[in-house]
Formats: structure tokens, C-alpha cells, sequence
């Protein structure tokens, strides 16, 4: 258990690093909303604030005024719970407040939060501000990728700045490694911060299978769409193949012919040609299962993944996996509003595994599960291919 200093710390640093991602923006970028599961920054960057306010300001700080009364509904996100909110459609809409109101709202915020751990604090508090803080950084993820939603959709790209790894490239030779069948143990297992999701720790049987030790590239991924994968029904779920038609899906997320005909893509640096060696990117399940069907193989189920972790290069994309995103055996949802946060959203949704290069330090877990609905693809999302022995 972190000690109310380390937490101080974490705390102060997660606030600042959610700024700093929003610093290349300008004012008319924090309020656009093109589509229901990108959020405007600025909304992101209130919400964040509200959960301390609402969990841990409001019940616990000695005479605690709130910020703004209507903060708590221009904010809420799904803690149906807590009280009404504004739809997740109607986010882009939110001309005010201003983009420098939400700003004077964290500095609000931040500074009684960081009064509240140095003077008031009671270490029961802890893991209500640690999930806070975990909080935040997924929305520092969402952020960067919203971000690149945002500034990539519009006719002009423009560029946000340097990201390491969004093009990556992995100088490894590819094999495919074996693991025997057996009982495996799934689930965070130690003292460290996790989701309720990743718990409680539980055995599996897995048949014996082989994994990729690399991820599908740029290059792999022309050849299946110049034989025609988006085009052959066959290798496609029903729900996929409608999801094809359409949306006119011929492509990657990102992708575009430059003016000579060469598949290129925006990043958030720039536009560039797509380099045949880099790990292809920003896929959806749909097209991830379509793919692996067009190879004779499999992806990964997530306990496959979870097992072969220590033997294969991860870390710089969600990788879709073949799980659905169940419950383990026996979970408990915690209890009041928190209970909202993972155990409501096991259902109709895919689990990703192996973090990415906009997920945020000290957030990345071996154990964490993501998930995400299965035609959604702007998150740094790629695949690993799997088989049965």
C-alpha cells in the first residue's frame, strides 16, 4: 500500500502530465466532438477533476464548497448513480464553460486535493484516490488518442507534435512459441494497484498452442488487401462484414493514398507513407479476426496472452484478443458508485491485452484488461496471431 507522500506525489505528477498532453492544442481543438466516443479534451480534463471532487473533496474536506453547482452534471460520465449528466453525444456541445474555466477548475481542485492528503488525510482513503489517479490516466490515453482523432479527421492534419513509437518496428525475427497445456494462474497478484476487473486470481486450463512473438505488419496487412480481405465475405463475422459495407471500409484507420497513389497514413507528426516493416496499427476486432481467418489462424485468447507475456515483445499496442469481456469466477463489484466503474461494462465487449505507447508510466499492468467494442479502432490497437497444437 502506497503511503499518503508516494500518493501525494503520484497524484501531483498524474495532474500535470494530463496538462502537458493538451499544451500543443489550440483553444478550438478542446471543444470538438466528431463522433459519440470521442470526447472533446476539455471534457476530459474537467471530468477527471470532478471525480475528486465528488469522491473525496465533497465528503471528506472540512467545509468543502463545490467549484460550480452544475459541475457535477456537465461532468458526471456514467455513474448513473451519483446523479443526472449530460449524454455522452452531447459533450462537443458544451461551448462553456470555457477552456480556461476548466483550467482554473483543476487548479481548484488540485490544490485542496493536495491539502487534503498533507493535512487532512486518513490512510482509509487510499484506494478511492488510487483508482482517482489510475482514472486520470486512462484519460490521459483517451486524451492522445482523442487528440489524434480530432486534429487526423481534419482536411488540413495538422500535427500535434512527436510521439515515440507511432511508427513501430520490431527488429526481431518472428517465431512462433510454444506453450504446453496445463493449469494456469490468471490475475493480479500482489499488493500493487489494479482494477476490480483483474481480480480475484483464478485458475485456467489452456490446451497447448503456439503464439507470435511479433505483431502483424503494414506490409502483411497490404497483401491481405490486395487479395481482397475486405472484400471476401467469407472471412468475416455477419456482424463485421455489415460493418464493412457500411462504413466502406477498405483500409486500416488512418490510412489514405497520397496524391501518387502510395498508401499513407496521418500520425500525429506528421503524414508519412506506411513503412511495410512497421506493426500495423489502429484496427478494429472485425478486421483483426478477418485477418487471422485470411491466415488460417487465431488470435489469442487472453489468458493465452497473459501466460506467454514473459516470452513475447509487448508493451507498444493493444493487442485484440478472442476474449470476451466476462467477469472472472467469483468477482465481487465493489460497492456504491465505484461499483460502476469496470463490473456494468462486461457485456458485448472484446478484451485487449499488452498496453500502448499512449498508455501513461506506472499505469501498464501484465494483468490489466482493456476492452472495447468490436468496431472501434482509434486507440493504438494492433494483433498477434495464435494456433492450436
Amino acid at each position: 500500500m502506497m503511503t499518503s507522500k508516494n500518493l501525494l506525489e503520484l497524484f501531483t505528477q498524474t495532474r500535470s502530465d494530463s496538462e502537458k498532453i493538451c499544451q500543443p492544442l489550440q483553444t478550438e481543438d478542446y471543444v470538438v466532438q466528431p463522433i459519440v466516443d470521442v470526447s472533446p479534451p476539455k471534457w476530459h480534463l474537467g471530468h477527471t477533476t470532478w471525480f475528486f471532487e465528488e469522491f473525496l473533496l465533497a465528503p471528506n474536506f472540512p467545509g468543502y464548497q463545490r467549484f460550480h453547482e452544475q459541475y457535477a452534471y456537465v461532468f458526471n460520465s456514467y455513474y448513473e448513480s451519483i446523479g443526472k449528466r449530460v449524454v455522452r453525444t452531447d459533450r462537443g456541445n458544451l461551448s462553456r464553460p470555457s477552456v480556461q474555466e476548466v483550467y482554473e477548475y483543476r487548479k481548484h481542485v488540485t490544490k485542496l486535493m493536495q491539502e487534503l492528503i498533507s493535512k487532512h488525510w486518513n490512510k482509509d482513503w487510499n484506494p478511492v484516490l488510487e483508482i482517482g489517479i489510475h482514472h486520470e490516466k486512462q484519460h490521459q490515453e483517451l486524451l492522445l488518442t482523442d487528440i489524434k482523432y480530432i486534429l487526423g479527421n481534419n482536411p488540413l492534419q495538422p500535427i500535434y507534435g512527436a510521439v515515440s513509437n507511432e511508427v513501430l518496428i520490431e527488429n526481431s525475427e518472428r517465431e512462433f512459441i510454444e506453450i504446453k497445456d496445463g493449469i494456469y494462474h490468471i490475475g493480479h497478484n500482489s499488493e500493487s494497484f489494479c482494477y476490480d476487473n483483474e481480480l480475484p486470481r483464478h485458475r485456467v486450463f489452456l490446451e497447448p498452442y503456439a503464439i507470435s512473438s511479433t505483431l502483424v505488419t503494414n506490409g502483411e496487412w497490404l497483401e491481405f488487401m490486395d487479395d481482397g480481405g475486405y472484400s471476401n465475405t467469407l472471412l468475416w463475422h455477419t456482424e463485421g462484414w455489415d460493418w464493412v459495407k457500411k462504413n466502406d471500409i477498405i483500409s486500416p484507420m488512418y490510412w489514405f493514398k497520397n496524391e501518387n497513389g502510395i498508401w499513407s497514413q496521418y500520425l500525429l507528426s506528421g503524414s508519412q507513407a506506411i513503412d511495410p516493416k512497421a506493426a500495423v496499427t489502429h484496427i478494429s476486432y472485425y478486421e483483426a479476426f478477418a485477418y487471422a481467418q485470411w491466415k488460417g489462424l487465431r488470435l489469442p485468447t487472453e489468458f493465452e496472452w497473459e501466460v506467454a507475456q514473459s516470452k513475447i515483445n509487448h508493451g507498444n499496442r493493444w493487442e485484440w484478443t478472442e476474449s470476451a469481456y466476462l467477469p472472472y469466477p467469483n468477482y465481487q463489484k465493489p460497492d456504491g458508485a465505484l461499483g460502476e466503474y469496470n463490473g456494468k461494462f462486461m457485456v458485448n465487449q472484446k478484451v485487449l491485452r499488452g498496453s500502448s505507447i499512449a498508455t501513461p508510466a506506472n499505469h501498464a499492468r501484465l494483468t490489466y484488461r482493456n476492452f472495447f467494442h468490436a468496431p472501434l479502432r482509434w486507440q493504438f490497437t494492433s494483433l498477434r496471431l495464435a494456433k492450436s497444437l
